[in-house]
Parts: structure tokens; sequence; C-alpha cells
């Protein structure tokens, strides 16, 4: 799906939002997608029934057609092929044909409510509010009818076709919410640099607050992408906001990702969900700097082997709940404010020391400004590892650096992008630095970009992290010139066009005064 669809679905889609507010209307919408999603499963499915049912060939052949009716209504044949039931009251196509009656917004949530109780993995999980929405009538209808357009009808196209439509309107609901979008949404540009730099595989995924799952959904990608199989991946994540723990199990359940939330949404550092979880690969985007996540009450955490974080800043507190949860050959991708790399106070410089001479620091990669729709501070990405030596070369007390800044491109006035090759950049240089001298993998330092650095260099720096204070500036071309030849070049090149100047001058005056016009400069 291209796009310019994209960009027409969700003019279409926004034009019906009138003075409705941003947050409450990506519910709505977003509940329609998911609604249309489900039910268009269920049809395809519905048509494979019909088809093995009356095919000779297949082992679900009926002799007896009269019986196909009553099957096809039958939970069993769905729920076998991972497909959620559907009840015939809650089916699109009946939605679709009440559109245009009284309290069409009460009869989604039924057709929900419906659908919950028919499945055990929905259950809390469907944002039932059209009965109480600011929506009229008549602008409910018509986003039905804009969702009804989606899909396509064919069961691989119609899923991805959703979950791209899904996964564009989370961003530019995100875009438009702004700083309360980021609580939700981590930019495409830094989930695929996260993602590509981890690599995950086959394993165990986890993410501490995982918003509405933009990390696990770009994870199964780049598996299936690198000849994995769909479900190689185990999902695990947590999520505090209530309203968001449902978006994710949402964007999820639309592409027919299994997962485990935990049983509701919950504090991660008060509620862990997942207390004995040792994942193969963590993804974080926590909220930058948070004052008020209860430090206090956690002095004595299991969690803290690098040193208690300060009750003013969770900055090392995800940083460390994260290496806990991480198994001894894990690797971990975290977004963090700039700052986590170079402050001192309240025992933050302590634990950093800690961590690096404890040598699960990996990468520390520099972001450029304007990347994220929710703050304005500069950011950084941390990669963390136990084990430096199984993903090719020992690089046991060695760290990698990039300066990243100048990457990307400012795709609106407040908005900057990272484009297919800056992703690749940034994930061919670690993956070289890790790999470097096997087969194809060579690494180099490259001034003002990346830089390899010893524990000691590190030491030397005060334990700060930064990366500018390593990778140096680029290196400018010198084409052999001393100045004071610049210099002469550049006078006798502006003395020449100052003659030139002149002499026009001159013949503009000429033909001035030949046409009755002379030019007098002293009046």
């Amino acid at each position: 799906m291209n796009q310019d669809l994209h960009k027409a679905l969700w003019a279409a889609a926004d034009q019906q939002r009138s003075t409705m507010d941003v947050a409450e209307y990506k519910h709505v919408v977003l509940g329609l997608i998911f609604l249309k999603y489900i039910s268009d499963a269920f049809g395809e499915r519905r048509r494979e029934l019909t088809a093995a049912f009356a095919d000779p060939k297949h082992d679900l052949y009926l002799d007896d057609d009269s019986q196909i009716p009553s099957l096809l209504e039958h939970r069993g044949y769905y729920t076998m092929a991972n497909v959620f039931w559907v009840p015939e009251s809650a089916r699109w196509e009946r939605i679709r044909n009440q559109a245009k009656q009284p309290n069409i917004g009460k009869r989604i949530d039924d057709a929900l409510i419906a659908i919950e109780q028919d499945n055990a993995r929905l259950k809390s999980i469907l944002d039932k509010r059209f009965a109480r929405t600011q929506l009229e009538d008549a602008q409910l209808s018509a986003l039905i009818d804009l969702v009804s357009s989606i899909g396509f009808g064919e069961k691989a196209k119609a899923r991805d076709v959703l979950g791209q439509v899904y996964e564009y309107f989370l961003g530019q609901f995100a875009s438009a919410e702004g700083k309360k979008g980021g609580q939700f949404y981590t930019p495409d540009s830094v989930v695929r640099v996260l993602v590509e730099v981890v690599s995950p595989h086959k394993g165990k995924l986890y993410d501490p607050c995982c918003g509405s799952g933009g990390m696990f959904v770009q994870s199964e990608k780049f598996m299936e992408s690198h000849g994995g199989k769909f479900g190689d991946i185990s999902i695990y994540g947590q999520e505090a906001n209530p309203t968001t723990w449902q978006l994710v199990a949402m964007n999820l359940a639309i592409r027919g990702i299994d997962f485990n939330l935990g049983k509701e949404p919950a504090d991660t550092f008060h509620r862990d969900q997942h207390s004995d979880l040792r994942a193969d690969y963590i993804f974080a985007n926590p909220p930058f700097n948070i004052s008020d996540w209860g430090g206090d009450k956690l002095d004595s955490d299991p969690r803290w082997v690098f040193g208690t974080p300060p009750a003013g800043n969770a900055n090392y507190g995800w940083l460390q709940h994260i290496l806990w949860h991480l198994n001894p050959t894990g690797t971990a991708g975290v977004v963090l404010a700039n700052g986590s790399m170079s402050s001192t106070s309240n025992n933050q410089g302590n634990i950093r020391k800690a961590m690096v001479d404890g040598d699960v620091v990996e990468v520390i990669v520099v972001l450029p400004p304007h990347l994220f729709f929710n703050t304005p501070i500069p950011a950084c990405l941390w990669f963390l590892a136990k084990d430096k030596t199984r993903n090719g070369r020992n690089r046991k007390g060695e760290f990698l650096f990039i300066d990243a800044r100048k990457l990307g491109r400012m795709e609106t006035r407040v908005n900057r992008v990272f484009d297919d090759g800056d992703i690749e950049r940034i994930a061919r240089t670690v993956h070289a630095w890790r790999k470097d001298g096997e087969t194809g993998l060579a690494y180099a330092d490259e001034a003002g970009f990346c830089r390899s650095v010893n524990r000691d260099e590190i030491c030397q720096q005060g334990y700060v992290l930064t990366a500018g204070r390593y990778v140096g500036t680029e290196e400018v071309e010198d084409d052999d010139a001393a100045f004071a030849a610049k210099m002469a070049t550049l006078t006798a090149k502006l003395a020449d066009q100052m003659k030139k100047a002149e002499a026009l001058d001159g013949l503009i005056r000429e033909k001035l005064a030949k046409l009755g016009y002379p030019l007098d400069m002293h009046k």
C-alpha cells in the first residue's frame, strides 16, 4: 500500500474529527481498524473452509452439502487456524449495514463486548468507548465507510494493509498529539536503528515500557526479512498506561503476533509483570529523566547491581532493570536523554563507572535533534551486552562510539527522519566493529563519526560517555594551499571582477548618452 493512499486515508479520517481531542479520537479510529481486521480475517477463513468442505481431495471434505452452513459457524474451525472467532452480531458487514442507524456507537460497543466474550486473549483489551464518543452518528458512519475501503479481501494482503494503516495512523496521531504522543509512540527512525543493531532472530524479546508496540512489530519484520519464521520470537512487554496497553495489544493482534503483556497494565519498577524473565533481546524507550518514579521505595532492590539510582532520576533505574532481565548472552538497545552519558549528580556518575568497569556497555550512539515528537531534549542510544565475545570478535574492555548528529533530513519543519542509508550506515558500522576480521567485514575508525575506545581512555575522561569526546571532528580535505596563497588567489580574482565591472559601467554610460540620457553621478 503506497504512502499516497496512507495520506489520503489519514486526511479523510482526520476531517471527521472536527473539534474532538486527538487523544480520544485515536482510540475510535484505531478501534474501528482493529474490528475491520478481525472481521476480514474471519471472513477469509470462512471462505477457506467453504472451499475445503466442497473439495473431495481435502481432509475436511463433506459428502453432505447441507452440513456446511452449520459447520461454518463452528468456533473450533477458526481458532485452530489462530483466527479470532467473530460472532455474527459483530461482523463488519453487519456493522457497516447498521452504520446509518441511530445509536451506532452503542452497536459497536456491543459488538466489541461480544468479541471479548468469545476470545479470552482479547479480554479487557478492546476499548469500548463508541457510545460515549463526542462524534455525531453521521461522523461515525462516515468513518465506518472509510475503514470499509481498507483490506481488499485477500488474507495475507488484508493483514498487511490493515497493519500498515494502523502503524501509519499511530505515527500520525503521535505527531498530532506532540508531547503526549511520545508517551505511546517511538518514531520509526529510532525503532529501526535499534532493531537493525540488535538484530533479533530467535528467542525471547522484552520491552519494559512498550508503548504501542513498535519495537515488537519491527522486530518481527526484521526477523522474517532475514529468513526467520513468523513466531520465532516470543514477545514480552509491560505498559503502565491502561489505554496504551490496549493499543499495543491491538497492534500485535492485528498482525497475528502472539504476546504476553502481563495480566494488566502496571508500573514496571513496582509491579514487574515478568520478574523471572531473562530475555535474549530487550528494547526500551523509557520516559526521559522522570523524577516521580518512586525510587525511594526501592533502596534495597536486587536489580541495582551497579548502584542505587537516585530517587530524582530513573535513567539508571531503567538501565539496571534492563540488565537484570537480560540473559548472559543477550543484547539490549535503550533510548535515553543525552544527560545519561555525562551526569555525575546523585550517584549517577558512580553507577556509570561501575557499568563501564563491569563491561556491560557495548555501543553509544548520539542522535540528531528533532527525531522525537514528545521532547526537544537531545537523545542517545545505549546498547548493552553482558558478553562482548558472542557476536564475533572479542571486544571485552572495548567500546564503540558513534556520533550520528549530522545524519537524517528534516521531513517537516519540526521533524527529522533517518533515510534507509542513514540506518544502514549506523548498523553496518556496529556489525563491522563486532565482527571485525570476519569475511567481508572490516571496521575502521572514522573521524567525526565513529571510534573504538578502550576502558583506560574512558577512565581518563572521567567515565563520561559523550561520543564527541572520542570520535573527534571530521577531517577536512587539505588542498595544500597556504592561507597567504589562498588570499592572493582570491584578491586577484576580485580585482579582475572589479575591472570587468568598471568596463561594463562605462559601456552602460556610453549607451545611455547616445540615447540622450547622460548619467551625471554628481547630481
